[in-house]
């Protein structure tokens, strides 16, 4: 198996290199690269069966490598930082290990990458994902298609979850907030506490509120007296979404 390490503290990348031979001595390093420039040119003309990639590089994120070539392989993410978690599992991402990390951490991403290889399914399975488009709904004694694109948010209301419309209707759905929110694509939608899961479109203003959470005016408006607040442990998931 090929692989190549893209990290920029020299020591760090030798230390990889050096469990990888430990713990998975069929891995072959065909190259350590330190810069978001470096590795797209080494990518461009180079193929690897899987990528061990850090966050921060010299000149700028390894986020920015995916912009600029094209990676199907799988990324096992190693970072100080825990902040990118979300961000890097849409990058190819089949793990995301924290430094300083140890012996067994690689080997159960290196487990996860076997799991993979052995199913023969084309990667990422994410790309497989299908996203509910339409919601079947109950006027009265008629029946409604509503579009995603015609989604603004959907809110619990105690044992009921209510779809809300960018056009201000609003309609019971028979499903939870924790069931519908699989069926979402999440770079549309995002949950925002136990509450709310609203859309991109949705968000009219966006204010500073106390504990360092965020204030979502969203439009069409919520009933009366609800406020529609970014959960604190949402908070940097949520400047996330809002980056990508």
């Amino acid at each position: 198996m090929n692989a190549v390490i893209i990290e920029d503290e020299y020591l760090a990348a030798s230390e990889l290199e050096r469990l990888l031979g430990e713990v998975a001595p069929d891995v072959a390093i065909l190259a350590k690269l330190d810069s978001v420039s470096e590795s797209v040119k080494w990518l461009r003309k180079n193929k690897v069966d899987v990528i061990f990639m850090d966050i921060h590089l010299g000149d700028g994120q390894s986020f920015d490598i995916f912009e600029q070539v094209e990676i199907t392989v799988p990324v096992i993410f190693i970072t100080a930082y825990d902040e990118y978690a979300l961000k890097a599992f849409k990058y190819q991402g089949i793990d995301y290990i924290l430094k300083p990390f140890d012996k067994d951490e690689l080997m159960n991403a290196l487990s996860k990458l076997d799991s993979l290889s052995a199913t023969n399914a084309p990667f990422p399975a994410a790309s497989l994902t299908v996203y509910q488009e339409r919601f079947l709904v109950t006027v009265g004694t008629k029946m409604k298609s509503v579009a995603i694109g015609d989604v603004a948010y959907f809110m619990a209301d105690g044992k009921y979850l209510v779809l809300f419309t960018r056009d201000g209707q609003n309609f019971i759905l028979d499903q939870t907030i924790s069931g519908i929110e699989s069926k979402l694509n999440p770079t549309r939608f995002f949950k925002i506490n136990r509450k709310f899961i609203i859309s991109y479109d949705a968000i009219k203003e966006m204010v500073k509120y106390s504990n360092s959470r965020i204030k979502i005016i969203l439009s069409p408006l919520p009933p009366s007296g609800i406020e529609a607040i970014v959960s604190s442990e949402r908070i940097q998931e949520f400047k996330q979404w809002l980056n990508q």
